[in-house]
């Protein structure tokens, strides 16, 4: 079993900054791209950033130069710095990790989070 868990969110004014973090534990072989996506109430959920094994990184072009993705290898975490947020950056929060585990044949599948919501005040 893998199991993704988040923490960090919250409520803050325009302006401010927060920090998610995600942690993958269980029987992990591999683990290739972390990533975070967000999902608005009425919306479909849309890649904000994401980190690969070699720590090439991609962002939405709503984030860029506002949000930074980081990801530490020893200890299977993802996390997201988000400054000068927006009330357009309310959303639920989720983590995704695309890896294998120890369990044959070892394919890689995505895993996600439980979500952490994050809403920014005007």
């Amino acid at each position: 079993q893998v199991q993704l868990v988040e923490s960090g969110g919250g409520l803050v004014q325009a302006g401010g900054s927060l920090r998610l973090s995600c942690a993958a534990s269980g029987s992990i072989f591999s683990i290739n791209a972390m990533a975070w996506y967000r999902q608005a109430p009425g919306k479909q959920r849309e890649l904000v950033a994401s980190i690969t094994s070699g720590g090439s990184t991609n962002y939405a072009d709503s984030v860029k130069g506002r949000f930074t993705i980081s990801r530490d290898y020893a200890k299977n975490t993802v996390s997201l710095q988000m400054n000068s947020l927006k009330p357009e950056d309310t959303a639920a929060y989720y983590c995704n990790a695309e890896l294998q585990t120890w369990t044959p044949p070892r394919i890689r599948r995505n895993y996600w989070g439980q979500g952490t919501q994050v809403t920014v005040s005007s």
